[in-house]
């Protein structure tokens, strides 16, 4: 660890999805003025740091991540004016600002991809991946789309196939082509002179493809990070060689800016997640490590598994990360409930490295059944039920109308959860028991601790296989923290000499000495102890 760490790597990262977190005028969509209205409401709970999903120019068709004007708001969201707004005031409370950048694709309603598809002879042609079709008169290979259906649409007016690894209306840049690099760079730094604090880079892992068009073979085993593609192996169109190449060139737009981040999207096992790092540490700060939102088992011994493998992966001097759910996949407390979900808080923001929080998780929100009639979501056009609609709700604000999310009488885009009376946070500050309380305990706890943010990490040895414990030390100060991931009491026996302290239980009931040879968990209980 570096004597004066950076920010990021000190921060907590809280994810908002701008659609959904709060609505300002009255149309039903969230909006920047409202993100603004809400700053107090994330230096209340401890946040540090803002990720904005896509507020560009968009015709929606994938919900801000098919762009039309990379410099430029969406009018839904506001104006360039509140972007600059929302950026200086959060920087008058302390908070960073990092935007979304996606790099993969633009709309098809973009200018650079109107004059692509004007005629094979434009300029802008080699912007974008076309291909002759087929000798049978099809797609040029086999490639499927991460929605569904070919990779590949046809271009009546030039008779030649473009490729959209996701919707049709989101045509593949070619990153190969330096003018595309270049003009990519500038958007980077249009937003980097604007004062934003970062990007988190959409789907960095995909940006190159193999030219030589080759089929990818079928899927045989279904990973944990093979969620997007249930379909092939992305053997040709994921993690291609020379990919490295162009994320150092990214980095290297964001070092002649003082302190600003580089988070990237990459879904790939950890042997190959972690090259993303850079072999000299000059490629992403952080590339996400999303294995707790993309794991399928949430027992203790393949949490401990995870957490042992990805810090043996890790490059020398490398910031580990952590996310436990995001737009993409459903929320933690729907996948392991909500008792689960208090353990989940407490093990992303007691592990070493840096956490990403998803909006709504510090109150439980659940998943909601979204009626096909409501659904949004172009994956929802392929496969209905895998619609991402669930995760994307409103934030619940308050017991009263659309949940203070926006104005009495308002259509909104998505419905407000069902249970919004009793999980929102008007409800949850005034509960001192409250996943809300407990998740502000943490972050408090965390931010006054160089245990918890610079601190080694160290799985301890003990024979209960329900429970998982490890240390976080940090010069002279020692944290010990015992999880339970089942639904009855444990007992563990922890090798420990020294006396032990409970400063938080997940249950929010419980301080003082305790034993540590033989400590017991309640159910569904976690406790973060300090030893002396």
């Amino acid at each position: 660890m570096a004597q004066h760490p950076s920010w990021w790597q000190t921060n907590v990262i809280y994810q908002i999805y701008p659609r959904s977190f709060q609505d300002e005028n009255g149309d039903g969509i969230g909006d920047l003025p409202g993100i603004l209205s809400r700053l107090d409401y994330l230096r209340w709970l401890g946040i540090d740091a803002i990720w904005l999903s896509p507020i560009y120019p968009s015709p929606m068709a994938d919900f801000g991540y098919d762009i039309s004007d990379y410099t430029n708001t969406h009018p839904l969201f506001g104006t360039l004016a509140d972007m600059d707004k929302l950026i200086e005031e959060a920087h008058k409370r302390d908070l960073k600002l990092i935007l979304d950048y996606v790099p993969n694709h633009t709309s098809d309603e973009h200018p650079w991809f109107q004059q692509s598809r004007a005629s094979r002879s434009n300029p802008r042609r080699s912007w974008y991946l076309w291909s002759d079709s087929a000798p049978d008169g099809g797609p040029p290979n086999n490639w499927a789309g991460f929605f569904g259906g070919s990779a590949w649409q046809w271009d009546t007016k030039t008779e030649q196939y473009y490729l959209h690894m996701f919707d049709a209306k989101q045509p593949d840049l070619n990153w190969r082509n330096p003018e595309v690099r270049s003009a990519m760079y500038d958007v980077l730094r249009f937003w980097l002179d604007r004062g934003i604090d970062g990007f988190r880079v959409d789907a960095l892992w995909m940006l190159l493809k193999d030219e030589q068009l080759r089929d990818n073979p079928a899927r045989t085993v279904w990973g944990p990070c093979d969620l997007l593609n249930k379909l092939q192996e992305g053997q040709y169109t994921e993690d291609q060689p020379g990919i490295h190449a162009i994320v150092r060139e990214i980095r290297s737009v964001l070092d002649k800016y003082k302190e600003r981040v580089f988070i990237g999207e990459v879904y790939l096992p950890v042997h190959r997640l972690v090259a993303y790092y850079g072999e000299m540490l000059d490629g992403a700060h952080l590339p996400l490590n999303c294995q707790f939102a993309t794991n399928r088992v949430w027992e203790a011994q393949a949490i401990k598994q995870i957490i042992e493998e990805y810090e043996a992966a890790l490059p020398a001097q490398a910031w580990p990360n952590w996310v436990l759910g995001n737009h993409d996949m459903p929320r933690i407390a729907s996948r392991v409930g909500r008792e689960q979900a208090r353990i989940a808080q407490m093990l992303l923001l007691t592990l070493r490295g840096t956490p990403t929080c998803y909006y709504g998780d510090e109150l439980g929100m659940e998943d909601v059944d979204i009626p096909p009639s409501l659904r949004h979501d172009p994956q929802a056009k392929y496969d209905p039920d895998n619609t991402r609609d669930r995760e994307r709700t409103p934030m619940q604000w308050t017991k009263g109308p659309n949940a203070g999310f926006s104005i009495p009488g308002s259509h909104l885009w998505l419905p407000i959860a069902p249970d919004y009376q009793t999980a929102n946070v008007e409800s949850q500050s005034q509960d001192p028991h409250s996943i809300l309380m407990l998740t502000r305990a943490l972050l408090t706890l965390r931010r006054s601790s160089s245990s918890l943010t610079l601190g080694s990490y160290r799985t301890l040895a003990q024979e209960n296989i329900n429970c998982l414990a490890y240390l976080r030390e940090h010069e002279h100060q020692r944290y010990l923290i015992t999880l339970n991931f089942t639904d009855t009491g444990q007992t563990v026996h922890m090798p420990l000499e020294e006396s032990g302290s409970i400063l938080l239980s997940t249950q929010m009931d419980r301080v003082g000495n305790c034993n540590l040879s033989a400590f017991n968990l309640r159910a569904h209980e976690g406790c973060l102890i300090e030893l002396s």
